[in-house]
């Protein structure tokens, strides 16, 4: 576990420091050093493009002796789900993607093009609409118990404050406001929550279908899950299969959430034989 690693967010001497404190702990807890390590592969964001790529290949380089793969974050995920078969899966967690394959090799995605423009039902974007609903409440003179979640998770006492926060630059952390917005809508049934975890599924259904539309014209393909928003929620979880099932009635969604971690894995060990 290690601090942020985006490169195009925070530099790359920060995901220097962050991705090869990460390295050197899994190496600890495996007991081995990391010039021992004969394959490795890091699913990044941004790994797509060259320069990032170049740039992540040679902070694990500094490390690892052995051949490194960097590869896309959702690659990762499409890996555990499908290994090197047709599928399609759908990321949902600070960010949102969807990324998929057919049976030709051919690939497509959908989403996944940053928290200002793009990312519909990630974590972030279930953390900005909570606090802009909030404020509407306000508003409109309408007292919500989801304002007083926010505001201990934010550790804000005022208006001001919370306005101040959420303005903030660079922004704040939306995405980690995600635990309190499923609190308050699937122990306390608060509705504006529930509303804005519903609208997170319809979200994040119509970005895999996206991809399934122009990977499967039949409509027939296999959906996996993944990510934090998925495996927190259970109300984005079922309304985005319910959802799935309504637009593509052949869809087949896997139940079992998709593990990145276990996709790198995998790709690494084929990069060690």
């Amino acid at each position: 576990m290690a601090g942020g690693s985006n490169v195009v967010r925070v530099g790359e001497q920060q995901a220097r420091v962050e991705l090869q404190a990460a390295i050197r702990q899994a190496c600890a807890v495996a007991g081995v050093a990391p010039s021992v390590v004969c394959g490795a592969c890091v699913g990044i964001a941004g790994a797509a493009r060259p320069e990032v790529n170049r740039v992540v290949q040679q902070i694990v380089a500094e490390l690892v002796a052995g051949d490194v793969e960097v590869v896309g974050d959702m690659e990762i995920a499409l890996e555990d789900a499908f290994g090197s078969g047709p599928g399609v899966v759908v990321i949902a967690g600070t960010g949102s993607i969807a990324y998929g394959r057919n049976p030709c090799g051919e690939t497509a995605r959908a989403g996944g093009w940053g928290f200002a423009v793009s990312d519909e039902g990630s974590g972030h974007w279930i953390g900005r609409r909570a606090v802009s609903a909030v404020l509407r409440a306000r508003d409109e003179g309408v007292a919500n118990a989801l304002d007083e979640a926010i505001q201990r998770e934010w550790n804000t006492h005022t208006l001001e404050q919370l306005v101040r926060k959420a303005n903030a630059s660079p922004p704040p952390d939306f995405a980690a406001l995600l635990p309190a917005v499923t609190r308050a809508a699937e122990e306390s049934a608060n509705m504006l929550a529930a509303g804005i975890l519903h609208a997170a599924g319809d979200e994040l259904a119509a970005l895999g279908l996206a991809v399934v539309h122009r990977l499967f014209p039949d409509g027939i393909a296999h959906v996996a899950m993944s990510g934090g928003v998925f495996r927190h929620s259970s109300l984005v979880r079922d309304n985005f299969c319910q959802r799935l099932r309504f637009e593509a009635p052949d869809v087949l969604i896997n139940p079992e959430l998709a593990d990145p971690l276990q996709g790198a894995v995998q790709r690494a060990r084929s990069l060690a034989r």
